[in-house]
């Protein structure tokens, strides 16, 4: 208690004088001051490692939780990650409860469910999941349409619209048509949407050979791939902000798809890997 006294009152008195008042040597003092001031392997450690989280956290965009972060530093487990993040007040972007698209009646035939909710793909261009989500912006909605590869979960064709038109359906298969070249008995999965089931989409899947599939009816679990990769852009890339213009929307969907989710977005799916690293890896 002596020595706090005196590194209390070091601006008001001498430490010689408060020493020989209090009755303590100087010397035993300033061992006390060198002692608290020197860092221990566990404060240095932790020094460390919130510095690597820090960063890590950063980079990833504010996106990824402790079981990410440990992919991206192999050094340090998950507990470990996840209290440096406790320390440090640092929460990934969190999830907002999402409202199901509702969609009207149409009377258009549909396709039978091929896929019956076997996400597993062995190799590229056997099962793609299509869907579509709106966006808000203060212009109005905007609509996005993808498809993805359940292969590596790949958004390999997309396009957006201030209109939810069978067209836009078409033009993000034929993205994918473009992307993946030649091929055929593909199974393409999406809901049972008027864009999908149009004579024009359905013209499209049939000139390319490829096997159109539908889910049942209010069933999301049956399209849930393309559900997460939706869940993922609101809760990573759009909630929380205020986008006061459509295009200022596109150009941010459009760097989360090729920029971020298609290049360097972990998957569980994937082994820890993105779509493009996953791909690299398994075609080489």
């Amino acid at each position: 208690m002596k020595y706090v006294f005196i590194e209390n009152h070091r601006a008001e008195f001498s430490v010689k004088a408060m020493c020989r008042v209090l009755r303590v040597a100087r010397s035993g003092w300033y061992a006390w001051r060198l002692r608290r001031q020197q860092i221990t392997p566990r404060q240095q450690f932790r020094l460390v490692c919130d510095t690597a989280v820090r960063k890590a956290f950063t980079e990833a965009k504010q996106r990824y939780g402790a079981p990410r972060l440990a992919d991206e530093l192999p050094e340090y487990n998950v507990k470990t990650i996840a209290a440096s993040l406790r320390r440090q007040g640092l929460r990934a972007k969190a999830a907002r409860k999402l409202s199901p698209v509702s969609y009207r009646e149409h009377g258009l035939p549909v396709c039978e469910n091929l896929l019956r909710q076997d996400f597993y793909a062995s190799g590229p261009n056997q099962k793609w999941a299509g869907d579509i989500t709106y966006l808000r912006t203060d212009e109005g909605w905007l609509y996005l349409l993808v498809v993805i590869d359940l292969w590596s979960r790949a958004v390999i064709g997309w396009s957006m619209s201030s209109r939810m038109t069978a067209q836009r359906a078409c033009d993000a298969l034929q993205m994918a048509l473009w992307r993946r070249k030649r091929l055929g008995n593909v199974i393409v999965h999406t809901d049972r949407g008027g864009q999908y089931c149009s004579a024009d989409y359905q013209a499209l899947l049939k000139r390319h050979n490829l096997h159109g599939s539908m889910s049942a009816k209010g069933c999301c679990y049956d399209n849930a791939c393309a559900e997460s990769f939706f869940h993922s852009l609101k809760v990573e890339g759009i909630h929380g902000e205020r986008f006061i213009s459509r295009e200022i929307m596109r150009t941010t969907v459009f760097n989360y798809i090729e920029c971020d989710y298609n290049r360097w977005r972990r998957h569980s799916a994937c082994g820890g890997l993105s779509s493009e690293q996953f791909e690299n890896q398994n075609l080489a």
